[in-house]
């Protein structure tokens, strides 16, 4: 499977993760979180005849073109796609399985059980370099015209939104909203982490060059030899020194205990990774 195909796929699955948390709970409760779903839902309490589907897609075309003129095309890219088929999801679930009320009657547990199905795909979303525009373009003007922080440009849109929520809905749905946001900046925050954890392993090991070897040939990783001594039988000592991600890391753990099973293995969370191969790919000759 190639990577664009992966990649296609991955944002159609958390486009349709997405699409379920927002109709199925945040909708019928009249949750309107931020963004163009939340803006969408507020012209359809004063207007009612209208589809959701349609306004979201009228309002994202809208900030596309701002998106257009002002960013520029390459930013958008992927947006177009994911707004759209988002826009038609949302409509498209509208129009087979129309809500008459809402799954469960808590409005916390449709909060929390919206914004976390919400978040998992607006994870996987993002994890692909991809967004869903709406409030995200208005964030980046905001930022590249005012110099605002693009975290806090992307919270003032929103904060807006469940302003006018509030004031349509009642002040109790504009709170839940609000909290809304928190949860689910805590929910994408964590799942990135998660999604993009990465290793720092050290091994030692008599066969550390058919480890190395391994490592290199299979995992396409650079690792460093570092020459120690044993703090107890005071012997030369060979250590292997890596950075993988969590799919590496599970198969070079495999890989060890077949090579060596004698070898020492230890594996710690490396909260940040900066140089080749991590924070860019290496393109020189």
């Amino acid at each position: 499977m190639t990577k664009k195909l992966k990649r296609f796929i991955g944002i159609n699955i958390g486009l349709l993760t997405m699409s379920l948390g927002l109709y199925f709970f945040l909708m019928p409760s009249q949750m309107a979180v931020g963004g163009v779903t939340g803006f969408a839902m507020v012209i359809k309490h004063y207007i009612p005849s209208v589809n959701l589907g349609v306004i979201m897609g009228g309002f994202n075309i809208v900030l596309l073109i701002l998106a257009f003129l002002l960013i520029g095309a390459e930013f958008f890219g992927y947006t177009i796609y994911c707004s759209l088929v988002l826009s038609g999801i949302i409509g498209g679930l509208e129009f087979i399985f129309p809500m008459n009320g809402y799954i469960v009657e808590d409005l916390m547990l449709n909060l929390i059980y919206g914004i976390i199905i919400q978040g998992i795909g607006m994870t996987m979303i993002f994890h692909q370099n991809a967004s869903t525009g709406g409030t995200d373009i208005i964030a980046k003007i905001l930022n590249k015209y005012f110099r605002i922080d693009i975290g806090k440009a992307l919270f003032l849109s929103d904060a807006l939104i469940v302003i006018l929520a509030g004031i349509a809905f009642g002040k109790v749905l504009g709170l839940y909203a609000l909290m809304g946001i928190l949860i689910n900046g805590l929910v994408i925050d964590k799942w990135i982490e998660q999604i993009n954890q990465k290793f720092h392993i050290l091994i030692i090991s008599e066969e550390y060059l058919t480890i190395s070897e391994y490592i290199q040939n299979e995992l396409h990783r650079g690792n460093t030899q570092i020459c120690g001594k044993g703090g107890y039988s005071l012997l030369e000592k060979h250590i292997l020194s890596v950075v993988l991600n969590r799919r590496e890391y599970v198969l070079l753990k495999q890989a060890v205990i077949m090579i060596d099973p004698e070898a020492f293995l230890t594996a710690s969370s490396a909260h940040e990774v900066i140089g080749r191969g991590f924070s860019y790919n290496f393109t020189g000759a």
